[in-house]
Order: structure tokens, then sequence, then C-alpha cells
């Protein structure tokens, strides 16, 4: 398996280098901000005219990772869809997608900003989980304790061969976890912005991701 093992608050969890987290004494995969439809939602405002193809590409990226960890739970930190109408708009083949990797397992939906409330899809839709007092929610709550969030869509900038490069990473201290986006059209906000530095602080931990994913135990790099 393509990951890095670590610990966060009193759990071994491993962040996989596709951006899903595999916490597997409880064998729950977590993924966020997938934004399936989102191509959909810029064309439909005006926007880029983006290949409608992240829809396909996200969902089999999360299909391998469902076939290389076996969960029993899949939860889904919010921002699932782009917005309503781009969970409307997905075809039928991507909604059968979508029921066959739920099939035989629990699927948790929580709730994003861009995904309020609950959708025509099988499964859990909730505001947060709290399983074996890990809460996940959406968005970060100020000075929670053993929390994992998305919503940020975290990237470091890393140094490589003379050139600065963007990667999307995992960014924890000892008491709140923010995941990557997983959607393949996705930005991202660097570890530097004040809005993870308020959250996270001084004490900053980042897993890059990738093959393998690196583990930087502090974000002086």
């Amino acid at each position: 398996m393509n990951g890095c093992v670590f610990q966060f608050s009193g759990h071994s969890l491993t962040a996989l280098g596709s951006g899903a987290l595999w916490w597997a004494d409880r064998r729950v995969l977590c993924v966020s901000d997938l934004h399936l439809g989102k191509s959909d939602r810029l064309a439909r405002r005006g926007g880029l005219m983006l290949p409608p193809y992240e829809t396909h590409d996200t969902l089999a990226r999360l299909e391998n990772a469902i076939e290389a960890t076996n969960p029993k739970t899949v939860l889904c930190l919010g921002d699932s869809f782009d917005d309503r109408a781009a969970a409307l708009s997905l075809t039928q083949d991507e909604c059968l997608w979508i029921a066959r990797l739920q099939a035989g397992r629990r699927w948790l939906w929580v709730e994003g900003n861009h995904d309020p409330g609950p959708l025509d899809f099988a499964g859990s839709f909730m505001a947060e989980v709290s399983i074996a007092g890990l809460a996940f929610r959406h968005i970060a709550q100020a000075g929670a304790a053993a929390e994992v969030s998305g919503h940020y869509h975290p990237k470091v900038q890393i140094k490589a061969g003379g050139r600065a490069l963007s990667r999307p990473a995992f960014l924890f201290n000892a008491s709140q976890l923010i995941m990557p986006a997983f959607g393949t059209y996705t930005g991202g906000l660097r570890s530097s912005d004040p809005a993870l530095q308020q959250i996270l602080g001084a004490d900053m931990q980042a897993i890059l991701l990738g093959t393998p994913p690196r583990h930087v135990p502090n974000l002086a790099l």
C-alpha cells in the first residue's frame, strides 16, 4: 500500500499517496472534497470550459483506494459534489458507479459548504461524525481536539531541482488534521496561508501526496 503511517490523537492512521486517509483499526477510509461535477458547474456559470472527465477520474481513484483497503466504512468529508445541481448532472453510469462502490459497506456523507443537506444518493448524510473519539467534520473548529476536517485543500510549496513546486498535503498538529482535496479539479491553499497557520500553528506537520507520500515533520523546508 502506498502510504505513510503516523500517530494522531492516540490512533495510528495511514495517509495514502492518493489523498485518502486509512484508519486500519476501524477499517475506515476517509476522503475529502471530491467536488464531483465541477466541470458542469463551471460551464453552467460561464466559467472555464474544462474537459468533463474529472468525475470519471475522481471515481476511478476512489475505486482504487477502496480496492486497496477493503474498508467497512467510507467517509466522505464534505464537498463531495460541487453543488446540488452538479450532483443532479451526474450521468446514469456515474450514479451506478457510486452505487457499486457503496455496495456492502457503510457510507457516510458529511455535509460541506458546497453540498449542504441530503442528496438523492444512498448512505447517511450527517453534519459531522464521531468515531472512537475522533471528530470528522468539513470545516475545522478553532481549538478543537482530535478533529479531522477538509475544506481548505491544503498544499505545501517545496523546492526540487532549483524550482518551487506545490504539492497537495495532509496538514496536522497534535490535535487537528486537515485533509487534502481528493477531487481531480481542485485548487489549493498554501500551508503558509494565515487561515491554516491560525488553525495549526507553529507545530504544523505535513505529509505530501505522491509515491511514496513524504512526511515533513516541520514546514521549514
